[in-house]
């Protein structure tokens, strides 16, 4: 995690009262958001922590290994945000989160979330859901001595149940990637260094992968034409002109303007250890990283995987630019 400072003087931690401001990076999976938000936290008065929607079950409950490369359980961060935030880490709190979970942060019920707060119609599980995500942001934000907290849970379902949170400062960066590369990552066996490296990540069919695309990139859509503050971003764009990307974000997330530049040397980062508690492998690297266009998907990815995958998703390809000569 990088050092929370501006010109050497650290940023202020969030007054109690006051919104914690929370930058989500949403979209689906493998569209580049890990290597974003490892960038992001390398930016003075941030702070990131991986898919925070995975901190209960993962974090918690099977104490994984965070970001800094100790157990949940013994990392000194997340330690003394439990403090600071419920008292301690209890395995009921982590239980009843993954329970309601369930109850109300799935895409299926983001009709009713979207519905129950047109009506300003309140839900008990919802309210106790969102005012526990709230408390650890601020806890988040205090312990790290940052202004700004990035979650990258990615959930369009997450970041709908947070909207509902007059008293959080949410602000979303919606990730896109062209879907066959994210179809093609999707496909690839990936270890999971945090289980003991015998556990595989999730993987997707080329056909399921589309679907999904397609259904995070609308719904994070209907989230912006709510009100939700959102920039959206290609991953394409981002390892083009990384710099411009990373001072846009800045400006977007409420930090001094030039920021970015402090971060991004050309088109190389060095990163530091961060407190991640979920998220792709990558979330464990550090020192320097070249920030380069990832498009294996053209040689690996079969023909035929190709045309479905851009069959499927096409009304979006031509909406985000990825039919343009210029895209390829």
């Amino acid at each position: 995690m990088s050092s929370p400072s501006v010109d050497g003087v650290p940023a202020p931690a969030v007054p109690a009262g006051e919104r914690p401001r929370v930058l989500y990076l949403g979209g689906l999976g493998r569209s580049g958001s890990t290597v974003l938000e490892r960038v992001l936290g390398e930016l003075p008065g941030v702070c990131s922590v991986g898919e925070v929607v995975h901190l209960w079950q993962r974090g918690v409950l099977d104490d994984e290994t965070c970001g800094c490369g100790e157990p949940f359980s013994r990392c000194p961060f997340w330690t003394e945000v439990g403090a600071v935030a419920f008292g301690g880490w209890e395995p009921a709190l982590a239980a009843r989160m993954v329970a309601l979970r369930a109850e109300v942060d799935r895409s299926r019920h983001i009709p009713q979330l979207v519905l129950r707060a047109r009506l300003r119609r309140g839900d008990p599980r919802l309210a106790e859901y969102v005012a526990t995500y709230r408390t650890l942001y601020r806890a988040i934000s205090q312990v790290s001595g940052g202004a700004v907290v990035i979650d990258s849970s990615k959930h369009s379902s997450l970041a709908f149940c947070l909207r509902t949170a007059p008293d959080l400062d949410l602000r979303v960066v919606h990730v896109v990637r062209d879907p066959r590369g994210v179809a093609y990552s999707w496909t690839k066996e990936v270890r999971r260094p945090e289980a003991g490296g015998e556990a595989l990540m999730t993987r997707y069919s080329p056909t399921r992968s589309s679907v999904l695309w397609v259904g995070h990139n609308v719904l994070f859509a209907l989230l912006r034409r709510l009100g939700t503050p959102t920039r959206r971003l290609r991953y394409e764009d981002f390892v083009a002109r990384p710099a411009t990307a990373v001072e846009d974000l800045a400006v977007f997330a409420g930090l001094p303007a030039g920021s970015g530049a402090r971060v991004v040397d050309g088109h190389s980062v060095v990163l530091s250890p961060a407190h991640t508690v979920a998220g792709n492998p990558m979330r464990f690297r550090t020192g320097p990283l070249a920030l380069r266009r990832d498009d294996a998907w053209r040689r690996e990815l079969p023909a035929g995987d190709q045309r479905l995958v851009s069959a499927l998703t096409l009304p979006l390809l031509a909406v985000y630019g990825y039919l343009r000569r210029a895209a390829r």
